[in-house]
């Protein structure tokens, strides 16, 4: 993964109210500068899953 991929992120969630995607996770400035200011693009918050992930452990 060369890019940031929020599409398939666990924390990438659809708020109703406001009628668009955002990051769940909850950082802080310079949180999220670190996160998206590495050179390989990286997000070290990033963890692989979609909405199917909890009903396939059932």
């Amino acid at each position: 993964m060369g890019t940031v991929e929020c599409d398939t992120c666990w924390y990438y969630d659809y708020d109703e109210e406001f009628d668009e995607y955002y990051c769940m996770m909850d950082l802080d400035e310079d949180e999220y500068y670190r996160a998206f200011a590495t050179p390989d693009g990286r997000c070290p918050f990033y963890r692989q899953g979609d909405d199917y992930t909890l009903a396939r452990k059932q």
